[in-house]
């Protein structure tokens, strides 16, 4: 079987960019909402957000479009109760719709690089502090003992993009043994996916993998300044520093993942892709066309990121866009996006909650139809 699907990114590890923010990291963000709303304030803000951002119906739609995989990103903080509840309820989910899970360790304890989506303030700690580490593995033991004998967990994404020098990958792959071993000391069933350095590029340094049910886990972009949105106006096929960017060069990445795979014997997944919508206007259709019809040439596992967002004009967009223009996302600034909410939650909470309802979110129907081919 191949696992196709998509993440649902920004709901138990929120992103700034997916509120049309600032992307600061989420313990800032909540920090300054505390300041700003007091403790309980804060409290009833993140409940309300994960009640509403994600539901049963949610897992529905995704299985009614033919996928049968969702990767699950969560911040290491959501396993500490009462936020394991929503792990649980999203495998329950799961298993109800007959469709498989990833669970994604997508902020370790300490961060793995120093981006806002690994929730870093300051430089990264996890390869550097050993309390960290061991918070780590007592977490993905905690998860695995849980979720041991669920069938819709397909298994563990056990580190989302490791960042550290390339003359210290070693200490990334000997974290992964070590996990693995805390994690088979009480579930030998589920598959254990290891992502590349360097962002999930780098697999190569990872070698043969120990444990004999392992994935490799890499993410693919290419060119960030197209898909990003960064070099504006740029339309697929494109030039990106005197290199054209076509469905040749993008098959160069598959296929050097794939030959690294089959010398380590270990399957690819593609936990991450995905495109900032232009309307559709500059080529963001072929670039994910020519990209899933590489994935299923070359046999990889897929998960596009992500499946929802308030509409943006930089990084990947959801499936389903919030293209509306409230006072909270205030597309015109100086302040957009979540951090209207310091303000304005007690005035608007109710029609903020609504708003992260998916009914008022627009699906991206051209975008879909590419990857339902596929699906």
């Amino acid at each position: 079987m191949t696992l196709r699907g998509v993440a649902l990114g920004g709901w138990l590890m929120m992103e700034g960019y997916m509120m049309c923010g600032r992307n600061i990291p989420e313990k800032v963000f909540k920090a300054n909402l505390a300041r700003s709303l007091g403790d309980d304030a804060a409290e009833d803000f993140t409940r309300s957000f994960r009640d509403a951002f994600i539901r049963e119906d949610d897992i529905r739609t995704i299985r009614s479009w033919g996928a049968n995989l969702i990767r699950i990103p969560f911040n290491h903080k959501v396993v500490d109760k009462p936020g394991i509840g929503y792990l649980d309820r999203v495998i329950s989910w799961c298993a109800k719709h007959s469709i498989y899970c990833i669970l994604d360790m997508h902020a370790a304890p300490g961060a793995q690089n120093e981006d806002w989506h690994a929730d870093c303030v300051g430089s990264p700690q996890l390869f550097l502090r050993k309390a960290h580490r061991d918070k780590y593995l007592r977490l993905w033991r905690l998860l695995a003992d849980r979720y041991k004998n669920e069938s819709a967990v397909a298994g563990y994404d056990i580190l989302n993009e490791p960042v550290v020098p390339f003359t210290r990958e070693r200490v990334v792959k000997d974290l992964y043994e070590r996990a693995t071993e805390v994690i088979r000391k009480v579930d030998a069933r589920h598959i254990i996916f290891q992502e590349g350095n360097l962002w999930a590029q780098r697999l190569k340094f990872l070698g043969k993998p120990r444990d004999n049910n392992t994935a490799f886990s890499v993410h693919i972009y290419p060119p960030v300044e197209y898909v990003f949105n960064w070099d504006l106006d740029l339309k697929y096929p494109c030039k990106v520093a005197g290199v054209l960017w076509d469905r040749k060069r993008l098959e160069s990445v598959v296929k050097e993942c794939s030959l690294i795979s089959e010398r380590a014997g270990v399957p690819v997944y593609v936990g991450e892709f995905g495109v900032n919508w232009r309307g559709g206007h500059f080529g963001e259709l072929d670039w994910a066309e020519d990209l899933a019809s590489l994935f299923k040439k070359y046999g990889f596992h897929w998960t596009y990121w992500t499946y929802k967002t308030v509409a943006n004009s930089e990084f990947p967009d959801g499936l389903f866009r919030y293209t509306k223009n409230p006072l909270w996302v205030n597309r015109k600034g100086p302040v957009t996006g979540w951090e209207n909410f310091y303000t304005l939650w007690k005035k608007e909470r109710g029609n903020i909650v609504d708003s992260w309802s998916t009914r008022n979110f627009a699906l991206n129907t051209k975008l879909l139809s590419v990857l339902k081919r596929y699906m």
